[in-house]
C-alpha cells in the first residue's frame, strides 16, 4: 500500500518547514501553548536557545550557532523517518478490513439507516419523530464529516479514480461543498502548514465580531446555511466544468433531502420540511465547530519562516480529545482521539489512526516530544474564559531554536 500523501508532506518525513529560533519551555498536559505559558504535554520537552560556552571565542560561537540548527533539523528528520517505519510496519501487517473496511462499513450502515429515519418522521407521536430526527442528524454528519474527511485524504480506497468518485459523492452531493477548494484548503493548506500564521492556523474558523456565547452556542446552528453559500463563493476559483458539476451535485443533494421529507416523511408544507432539514443538518454542528477550534487554536503558532520540522510541528500544534462513542462514529477517530496521529500520517483511515495510536503516543513520549491531550469540557471552559485572546486577538508567534 503506498503511504505517501501527495497533497501534503511525504510519508518519509519530508520537510514542510523552515528554520527555528528563540526559546520555549513545554510543560504540563491540558494548557494551551502561548507565549510564556506551558504547553500540554505528558512528559517534559525543553527547548533551549543557542549560546556560547564559557570561554568560547566569538567566532567559534557563531559557527556553533550555525551548526546546531542544521544538526537539530537532521535529528528531527531522523525521528520522523524512524516513526514512519514503525507505523509502516503496523500498516503492512493490517488487513484490508482494518485499513478501509471498518470505515466503509460505518458509512454503509449510515446510508442504510436513511429509510428508517425518514419513515420515523411520518409518526405523529413525539418519540418516533425524535428518533427520526436523531437518526437523520447522525447519518448526515457521518456522511458529511467522516465521509468527506476520509474522501478528501483518499483514505477510503487505494484507487485514485474511486477516491475522486467518493470525494464528489461525500463532499459535493452530501455536504454541498466543492471538492477542489475543500481538498485544497484542508489537505494542502491546513495539513501542509498546520498552525503556520496566515496559512494553516485555523483562522478561517474565527469570527471576531461575535461574542463568545453567540459563537460557541448559537452560530453553529447556521452552519447548514453558511456552508453552501461559502461553496458558491469559492466556485469563482475553479474551472467552469468543475463549477457546473459542483452546482449540479449540490442542488441534487439538497433537493433529494427536501423531496424525501415531503413525499416519504409526509411533511405538509415546504417550510416545515426546510425547518426539519435545518434541524437535522445542525444536530451536531456545535461539536463540529468546537472540535475544529479545540484541537489547534491555543497551541503553538509559528511564522512561515520560523517553524519546526514536521514531527515537532505536528506534535506541538495538534491536540487529541478523549474517545466519545457518538463523535467517534459520526466524525471519526482521526478528528477526535487520534488527531495527532492523523496529522502525522494523514492518508490513513480512521480505524488505522486508532490502531497506530499506541505506537505514535509511546514513541513521542519516549523521545520526550509533546503529545497533547485534553478533555472536551476543559477546552470548552478554556475557550469561554479566554475567547478574546484565542479567537479575536492575533495569536502570538512561538519561536524555537533547538529541541533537546
Amino acid at each position: 500500500m503506498p503511504l505517501e500523501d501527495g497533497d501534503s508532506a511525504r510519508w518519509r518525513g519530508q520537510q514542510v518547514n523552515g528554520e527555528v529560533s528563540g526559546t520555549l519551555q513545554l510543560g504540563r498536559t491540558g494548557d494551551p501553548l502561548l507565549r510564556g505559558t506551558p504547553a500540554p504535554n505528558d512528559g517534559r520537552t525543553e527547548v533551549t536557545a543557542v549560546g556560547r560556552e564559557p570561554g568560547q571565542a566569538p567566532g567559534d560561537g557563531d559557527a556553533t550557532s550555525r551548526r546546531i540548527p542544521q544538526q537539530a533539523g537532521q535529528h528531527e528528520e531522523a525521528l520522523m523517518a524512524e516513526l514512519s517505519e514503525l507505523v509502516q510496519k503496523v500498516v503492512r501487517s493490517s488487513s484490508w478490513w482494518e485499513r478501509h473496511g471498518v470505515d466503509i462499513s460505518i458509512l454503509a450502515c449510515s446510508i442504510l439507516l436513511l429509510p428508517a429515519g425518514f419513515l420515523c418522521l411520518r409518526s405523529a407521536q413525539a418519540i418516533p419523530f425524535l428518533v427520526g430526527v436523531l437518526t437523520l442528524g447522525v447519518v448526515h454528519h457521518t456522511l458529511t464529516v467522516k465521509g468527506s474527511h476520509l474522501a478528501s485524504h483518499n483514505a477510503l480506497t487505494e484507487s485514485k479514480s474511486w477516491g475522486k468518485v467518493w470525494a464528489i459523492f461525500f463532499i459535493e452531493l452530501c455536504s454541498a461543498f466543492t471538492v477542489e477548494q475543500g481538498t485544497y484548503n484542508h489537505v494542502k493548506i491546513h495539513h501542509g502548514y498546520t498552525n503556520i500564521i496566515g496559512m494553516g492556523d485555523s483562522s478561517t474558523w474565527k469570527v471576531p465580531f461575535l461574542n463568545r456565547y453567540v459563537y460557541m452556542f448559537i452560530a453553529p446552528l447556521a452552519v447548514p446555511i453558511i456552508t453552501p453559500l461559502v461553496a458558491l463563493d469559492l466556485l469563482r476559483n475553479v474551472e467552469w466544468k468543475a463549477a457546473l458539476r459542483t452546482l449540479c451535485c449540490m442542488f441534487l443533494g439538497l433537493y433529494c433531502h427536501y423531496w424525501l421529507l415531503l413525499h416519504v416523511s409526509g411533511f405538509q408544507s415546504p417550510w416545515s420540511a426546510l425547518l426539519c432539514m435545518l434541524l437535522t443538518r445542525s444536530l451536531l454542528a456545535h461539536p463540529y465547530i468546537h472540535v475544529n477550534i479545540f484541537q489547534h487554536i491555543g497551541l503553538p503558532m509559528f511564522a512561515p519562516d520560523r517553524k519546526p520540522k514536521r514531527i515537532h510541528l505536528m506534535s506541538l500544534g495538534v491536540l487529541n480529545l478523549p474517545r466519545n462513542h457518538l463523535l467517534d462514529w459520526s466524525f471519526g477517530h482521526s478528528l477526535i482521539s487520534c488527531h495527532v496521529e492523523h496529522h502525522l500520517f494523514p492518508n490513513l483511515s480512521d480505524n488505522m489512526c486508532l490502531k497506530i495510536k499506541p505506537v505514535v503516543s509511546q514513541y513521542l513520549k519516549q523521545k520526550k516530544l509533546p503529545y497533547n491531550e485534553d478533555t472536551y469540557i476543559s477546552r470548552l471552559q478554556l475557550f469561554l474564559q479566554r475567547y478574546e485572546e484565542l479567537m479575536v486577538q492575533a495569536p502570538p508567534i512561538t519561536e524555537l531554536v533547538g529541541i533537546q
